[in-house]
Order: C-alpha cells, then structure tokens, then sequence
C-alpha cells in the first residue's frame, strides 16, 4: 500500500522505515489462562506483546496496516494521537507478523 494513513485517517504519514501500531492489551491488570486475576504490580520476566499495525512508512516491506504484530514493549517509544495511545517503532524491532494474508497450508506466523 502506498498510502500511509490508518483506516482511522488519523492525520500521520509515516517516514522511512517506521511502524506505528496499537497495542492489543491495555496495560494494568490481566487475566492467566486459567482465569487467575493478575496485578499489573506483579513482577513478570520479560514478555511479549501483540499489537495491530495502524500506519507504515515508505520503505517498510513486511508489514501493513492491519497485520498483528508481536514486539517488545520495553523498547517503545509511545504516542498520543487523538486521545488515543500509539506505540512507535522500527520495522527491524518488530519479531513476529501473524497475518490473513499468508497461504492457507502455512502456520500464519512470519519468524
């Protein structure tokens, strides 16, 4: 795609190799797979987040606005758009694509 904007028309052209997503999961507590309620206090090792990709810059090449992404959250650089929190990265910090644009014989995750 060679526009830059989100499907929000927020008012941003990503530059060069830049990715701006939304997070998934709002910071603060969550809940285990078993239903266990969990403080956003609790100490936790290092985890993952998935996020949904809003905007890309022109010289990104694997992903597009709407393809979830998996990244890092402690290397994040935040932003406020309209009220609503964006989080700003390079494509290269980004470790996973899981998107409905693979084939349907592969596992939809881009490793």
């Amino acid at each position: 795609m060679s526009e830059n904007t989100t499907h929000d028309k927020l008012p941003i052209r990503m530059l060069h190799d830049r990715v701006l997503v939304r997070s998934d999961s709002p910071e603060g507590e969550r809940r285990s797979g078993g239903g266990i309620l969990i403080p956003a206090t609790a100490a936790v090792g290092k985890r993952l987040a998935w996020a949904e990709v809003v905007a890309v810059g022109q010289n990104v090449r694997t992903v597009e606005p709407g393809d979830r992404v998996l990244y890092d959250p402690e290397d994040r650089a935040e932003v406020e758009v309209r009220g609503i929190p964006y989080v700003l990265m390079r494509e290269r910090d980004l470790h996973a694509v899981a998107s409905e644009r693979v084939s349907e014989d592969s596992t939809g995750l881009y490793l």
